[in-house]
């Protein structure tokens, strides 16, 4: 999309207006008191569109009237319109140009209200022809970014992390850990709504969405009143590809690779006011070993331990979604929608290692050499249930809506591992164990929304919030009696805990231009929320309700040369969710023990966020972001180290205890520089660079404050060969992080990917290659605590090289809305 041409033709469109309007205002100013407003919509998504142009023609003449630009939520007023018969024509780059003819103001009709105005995307098959224009990869919108995966080339074959891994200000380690400038609590949505499936392990869910069922992924640093408070790192929102054109439509998707397969099928079908659309999706991650080695050093008054341990580990994870939904106009304003889903994630690792334990004495003198073996099996399976249910009423002034919505999602999830310790002469086994950990969790939302326009420029929202959490957790733990080589449960190491949680909510906001230049939008959300716990051996815990007023601004100005600049503050926090609170105790390696936290205290962050944006006449652009964000009551992972451990009634020796603690306050300033800059028609190259200061002040037992410098580089570059055929390249790289115990390793990503399209554009196949000079990735992982320090050594295998076919079926029928229309208005001015 040529911004830059856009924004000529608009400047030399609001000029002729102005002309227009005075001539018209000094002929007519008798007459002059009609009105003309409505709404514009995406009409594959239901999006506003904002900034449209919108102008108004005389019918017999074809002469330029009147004209406006739509708001950034799609809204257009054309005011003090003379009597007479008008042509309006509704136009946007990269949409089809609607006209509407008949338009007719006169004594007894002096307003005219559209219903929503829908433009059809230009890239659009229409009745066999396909009408292609450029869109932006990367969108700046007034509140969020979004990024469209459909133009992302290299990550075809790839998941949902693969494509987290190109949008600004975004970072993802080797593990497919995401960070939303530097900060790991993100509140992730699917299609705008909350899900169980994030609850446990949000890298395993984003590993197994195929990149060919993503739409496009909303990223929002600073959420307004309206949104939950959840998540001091921010929103991530994962659209998924749905098709709202008129007629029955279709997109395959297939992908194959020597490390990843997934495929997607997307069906839809609409006819007049009623439509239905299905997807089945699926992802698996084929059989890779990990290597690694461990080098653990602890010390106490008299001794000195050091623990050597050299293995390897296989890993496959697989899984797929599902799901229909219907979308009903009752009528012009009333709008029903529902939505049934079904997912299912699984992963299994098996692994062995050797390990070597040394001690000392303070001197020196080698007190004791053990070599033992371990071998090690972990399994863990999730599916659930989710559905909704969502109501919407527009009134007859433009921007006045009422809207209730209603999601629920049924988790069940299930841990498993086993273990056992070998000694090597002779090979007996001395020590074994295995558990089970079934949990049951439950989410229910119900949602209240209203607009209400107060006068030109001012628009008041407000709406309330009900959630509902509950979570059953079982662990069975099973010990091996070396006796009788029998598993006996422990009833002192299994556990049991329901957890209910309630949180009401309930917010107010309003949007208003202030000396007509500058957009300002402030509201407070108030969010209530009571739990408690019965565990097992402690019983029934009230914990302590909480009350959290969360008030957020943002100011805006936009300048008449495409420059932008936007000052926003929020503040949000993070509650402990159910991977955090969960007592299973992970023992399948007994020298490294993890558990869950049910005394973890709510994270509290601020944010201040600068941004600016521009673009030039060649279609370049810049979006520039400052930021500053402290949390209080830090939630992260924490490790200790100690020479004996007892749970239940046994004893682990020399073990490192992992878990999720409130480590402290961490402050972090930063900058995100994006610029795109294309280099004449064919070549564009894309940047995207991060750097934060991080600060950390704990109050641990390690105690002390750490600094220190993260930052992002990324590069991307593509070449259209053709019209049907394109080339892409990528490079990224990620700094060191700190932690409040250490620091992660680096990681350097890169790929090369392309796409040929054929049979007139319906359909495609691309390849791609990723990391392909080195077939393993190194990585050093530093740890230290009190008297013990840990380096962590790992080979991951991530070269890869993968196959992708896409095919798109149907015809799209974008009725009375991508060619001119002859509209006889009702008395009522309503169409």
């Amino acid at each position: 999309m040529n911004y830059m041409n856009f924004f000529k033709r608009l400047i030399a469109f609001t000029l002729l207006f102005l002309l227009t309007i005075f001539y018209s205002q000094a002929q007519t100013a008798n007459r002059a008191t009609g009105k003309i407003s409505g709404r514009i919509v995406d009409a594959q998504t239901g999006d506003p569109i904002q900034y449209t142009t919108i102008r108004l023609f005389t019918q017999d003449q074809n002469k330029l009237v009147n004209g406006v630009i739509a708001d950034s939520k799609g809204l257009f007023k054309l005011t003090n319109v003379p009597d007479g018969k008008y042509k309006v024509v509704f136009d946007f780059l990269g949409y089809q140009k609607i006209e509407k003819l008949n338009v007719v103001l006169n004594k007894n009709n002096r307003s005219v209200a559209f219903d929503d105005i829908k433009l059809a995307s230009s890239q659009t098959t229409l009745q066999g022809v396909t009408i292609t224009a450029k869109k932006q990869l990367i969108e700046n919108k007034i509140d969020k970014m979004v990024y469209n995966t459909e133009k992302d080339v290299s990550s075809l074959t790839g998941v949902a992390t693969d494509v987290l891994k190109k949008v600004p200000q975004i970072a993802v380690d080797i593990d497919g850990n995401v960070e939303l400038q530097g900060n790991s609590n993100i509140r992730f949505l699917i299609d705008g709504k909350p899900s169980v499936l994030f609850g446990s392990n949000i890298t395993d869910v984003l590993q197994s969405i195929p990149a060919s069922q993503i739409q496009n992924i909303e990223i929002i640093t600073s959420p307004g009143a309206k949104y939950d408070a959840e998540g001091t790192g921010g929103i991530i929102n994962i659209i998924l590809k749905k098709n709202k054109a008129i007629g029955f439509n279709g997109n395959l998707s297939l992908s194959t690779g020597t490390r990843l397969e997934n495929g997607s099928l997307n069906l839809s079908m609409r006819h007049g006011n009623f439509g239905l659309h299905g997807f089945f999706s699926g992802n698996a991650q084929l059989l890779s070993t990990t290597l690694s080695n461990m080098d653990r050093k602890s010390e106490d008054a008299t001794t000195t331990s050091r623990l050597l341990q050299n293995g390897s580990n296989d890993f496959t994870r697989d899984g797929y979604q599902s799901g229909i939904g219907m979308d009903w106009d009752l009528t012009p304003r009333d709008n029903i929608s529902a939505t049934v889903n079904y997912n299912y994630f699984e992963n299994t690792s098996t692994g062995s290692a050797n390990r070597q334990t040394l001690l000392h004495d303070d001197v020196g003198i080698q007190l004791s050499d053990i070599n033992d073996q371990i071998f090690t099996s972990n399994k863990f399976h999730q599916y659930s249930y989710e559905w909704g249910l969502n109501y919407k009423r527009k009134f007859k002034k433009e921007g006045q809506d009422f809207e209730i919505l209603f999601n629920s999602s049924d988790g069940n999830k299930y841990s498993y591992y086993d273990q056992t310790q070998n000694h090597l002469m002779p090979m007996t086994i001395y020590n074994g164990s295995y558990a089970r950990n079934p949990g049951l969790q439950n989410e229910t939302n119900l949602e209240v929304n209203y607009v209400q326009p107060l006068g030109k420029d001012v628009v008041l929202e407000t709406g309330a919030k009900m959630t509902h959490d509950k979570i059953n957790s079982t662990s069975d733990v099973y010990l091996l009696n070396t006796t009788t080589g029998d598993y006996e449960y422990s009833t002192t190491q299994s556990s049991l805990v329901h957890y209910n949680r309630n949180v009401y909510a309930g917010y107010l906001s309003i949007s208003f231009k202030l000396f007509k230049a500058l957009d300002i939008k402030t509201g407070l959300r108030d969010e209530y929320s009571e739990a408690n716990a019965d565990f097992l051996h402690t019983g029934l815990i009230n914990l302590k309700p909480l009350n959290s007023v969360v008030p957020s601004i943002v100011f805006s100005r936009t300048f008449e040369d495409h420059q932008n600049i936007k000052l926003s503050y929020s503040r949000r926090i993070q509650r402990p969710d159910y991977r955090d609170m969960n007592p299973f105790i992970d023992a399948s390696d007994p020298k490294n023990i993890s558990t869950g936290n049910q005394n973890l205290r709510p994270e509290i962050g601020d944010k201040l966020e600068l941004s600016y944006s521009t673009s030039f006449n060649n279609g370049s652009n810049i979006n520039a972001t400052l930021f500053y964000r402290g949390n209080k009551d830090d939630i992260q992972s924490y490790t200790q180290f100690y020479p004996t451990y007892k749970i239940g009634d046994s004893t682990y020796t020399n073990v490192a205890i992992s878990t999720r603690e409130n480590i402290g306050r961490e402050d972090n300033y930063g900058v995100n520089l994006f610029a795109s800059y294309p280099i004449k028609d064919k070549l564009e190259l894309r940047t995207n660079i991060s750097f934060f200061d991080r600060y950390i002040h704990t109050g641990l037992p390690s105690g002390g404050d750490i600094h220190g410098i993260n930052y992002r580089a990324n590069l991307n570059a593509s070449y259209q060969v053709s019209s049907n055929m394109i080339v892409e390249a990528m490079g990224n790289f990620n700094s060191s992080r700190l932690n409040a115990q250490g620091k992660m390793p680096s990681f350097t990503y890169y790929n090369v990917a392309f796409r040929k399209q054929f049979l007139k554009k319906k359909a495609s196949f691309a390849l791609t290659a990723n990391n392909f000079f080195d077939k393993y990735v190194n990585m050093k992982t530093n740890l230290t605590g009190t008297n013990f320090t840990i380096v962590n050594y790992r080979q991951m295998p991530f070269r890869s090289f993968g196959f992708n076919f896409t095919y798109k079926f149907g015809k799209m029928e974008f009725k009375n809305e991508h060619k001119t229309e002859d509209n006889q208005m009702n008395p009522s001015g309503i169409e």
